[in-house]
């Protein structure tokens, strides 16, 4: 899955919590919401000054994507979206949420829906490199 392919994916999910996400299209998307934020705290600061306005819509407008797209990447490792709650837990709990977030999904189906990869590979108008 290609950046522009994995955004969109993300978008279109916006609030769709159940299946599995691949790696790349967490990845990907989680470089798009860090571009999109240092371009609306530029613009912020260029239009605005100290008042965060831009930031703080791009940050609500991306909120729950990303939550979702965490918790799809989690269900690809078998792991339940709840385990995102980790998040929570100050230093530690982003550690172990990046560690499950690189690690490979499971191969083949599991509890939470057919593998990612698999579906990729076998369309050919998905599958990239």
């Amino acid at each position: 899955m290609d950046f522009a392919q994995a955004v969109k994916t993300c978008l279109n999910k916006y609030a769709t919590f159940s299946g599995r996400a691949q790696r790349s299209e967490y990845w990907y998307f989680f470089l798009f919401m860090i571009v999109v934020n240092i371009v609306a705290s530029v613009l912020d600061s260029i239009i605005f000054g100290d008042m965060p306005l831009l930031y703080l819509i791009a940050t609500l407008a991306l909120i729950v994507p990303s939550i979702a797209a965490g918790a799809r990447r989690l269900h690809d490792t078998d792991k339940s979206g709840w385990w995102l709650l980790l998040g929570l837990i100050p230093f530690v709990g982003a550690i172990v949420l990046i560690v499950f977030f690189c690690q490979r999904g499971t191969v083949g189906p599991n509890q939470f829906g057919g593998d990612p990869l698999q579906v990729s590979l076998s369309n050919p108008h998905m599958a990239r490199a």
